[in-house]
């Protein structure tokens, strides 16, 4: 249970102050291949060299996701502030962030099996749920603060937040409840469980009970379990789900994600 509410509660951060808009070219992407821009390779230039270019870079070709991250993730101030470039470059000088950006451009120099995980899970997604469209998905390196960041049809995974269990750092901080969510291979099942949320959001037109919230996320966990052919979730709301679509052969994995009954489901 401990694990259920550690979720949900990111999940609610990640989700806050975001708004969902899809672009019709969206729907695309998990035919051609989903491919993870390496945003972070731009931003680990500017924060390592000061380098102009790879600055400039950042603000015309990732503006939203710039903005996400100055604004939403770090909170260092607003992008239009004269001089907020500097902030962000003095920001990142702080020796922890610093290793960190090392750490990843070492873990992370190859993310050929992440992209084929993601263009084979939203395959899978768009096949069952047809209308949602795969968002344009970047790595970021943020603050060891949000794992995954969605809004404005973009989905960002802070890659600082995957270096695995045994990671140094992670030792000084997190429980090992925490550290062992905390390496690649959840990278994929996040994105997946975070896009999923964003798209079926708890309903907010009625008042929600923990139980309620918990079968909600039982029922993402599930959702995510399937479209990626693997069991990473596992607890009782996600066996009361498995329960539920065993007795229910006939609903599909649109119609459960439409499903707030939580009642019915409950039985």
């Amino acid at each position: 249970m401990r694990k259920v509410y550690y979720i949900l509660a990111l999940a609610l951060l990640a989700l806050w102050g975001c708004e969902w808009h899809l672009k019709p070219n969206g729907s695309d992407r998990a035919e051609d291949g989903v491919v993870v821009e390496r945003y972070d390779r731009i931003q680990s230039l500017y924060l390592t060299t000061g380098d102009f270019s790879a600055l400039q870079q950042l603000n015309t070709e990732y503006p939203m996701q710039t903005r996400a991250l100055i604004e939403d993730v770090l909170r260092i101030g607003r992008v239009n502030d004269p001089e907020i470039n500097t902030k962000f470059l003095k920001f990142y000088q702080d020796i922890v962030l610093q290793s960190l950006i090392n750490e990843v451009e070492q873990q992370y120099a190859n993310m050929d099996d992440i992209n084929k995980e993601l263009t084979e899970a939203f395959g899978r997604l768009r096949k069952a749920v047809p209308e949602i469209a795969v968002p344009q998905i970047y790595s970021q390196i943020g603050a060891l603060d949000q794992s995954i960041v969605v809004g404005n049809n973009t989905l960002g995974i802070s890659l600082d937040k995957y270096l695995g269990a045994d990671y140094p750092l992670y030792l000084k901080y997190y429980p090992k409840s925490q550290r062992e969510q905390m390496v690649r291979s959840m990278i994929v099942p996040d994105c997946m469980m975070f896009y999923i949320l964003s798209q079926f959001p708890m309903p907010h037109d009625k008042e929600m009970s923990q139980s309620d919230c918990d079968i909600h996320m039982g029922k993402i966990m599930w959702v995510v379990n399937k479209v990626t052919s693997k069991r990473t979730f596992r607890n009782s709301y996600v066996a009361m789900i498995d329960r539920y679509m065993k007795r229910h052969k006939n609903e599909t994995i649109a119609t459960l994600l439409r499903n707030n009954d939580y009642a019915s489901i409950a039985k």
